[in-house]
């Protein structure tokens, strides 16, 4: 019964990032690295080291696809400065794995949450308007 719930599960998450748009998907990757630092901190906190470290290895891994994700041309300074962040929180998640610091795992969540709550904040007409730019760009592309 478990395996089918997870397979469930899967299928769902599949679903959700193959339907999303671009910034949906930003959101569920915020959403996704707070998850896994707040779980972290639970391990943390129980002495389950093994689980502490592998949901931070998670965090770590969201939080570079995050990094990827960053457009440095049309992003400028804000580009420039969240990846500059990002650097500094995989290495924060780092130093709280090897020391067991859930001091520096607060930190982190402490800093990518206003990220988070800014993201959420982008209106609507905001969001579509990016979804259409991307579109006619993707149709451009393969006309050419």
């Amino acid at each position: 019964m478990n395996s089918g719930i997870k397979a469930y599960n899967q299928v769902a998450v599949q679903t959700g990032v193959n339907d999303a748009s671009p910034h949906r998907l930003i959101q569920m990757l915020l959403d996704a690295a707070l998850e896994k630092i707040a779980k972290a901190k639970g391990f943390m906190s129980n002495k389950k080291i093994q689980l502490k470290g592998e949901n931070i290895g998670l965090a770590i891994s969201i939080i570079d696809v995050l990094r990827a994700s960053l457009d440095m041309q049309a992003g400028g300074d804000i580009s420039q400065n969240l990846e500059s962040l990002y650097d500094y929180m995989t290495r924060r998640l780092t130093e709280a794995n090897v020391t067991n610091d859930i001091a520096m795992l607060d930190e982190v969540a402490n800093l990518l949450l206003p990220i988070k709550q800014a993201w959420d904040a982008i209106p609507q007409d905001a969001r579509d308007a990016h979804q259409q730019q991307l579109q006619g760009n993707k149709e451009q592309a393969a006309a050419g």
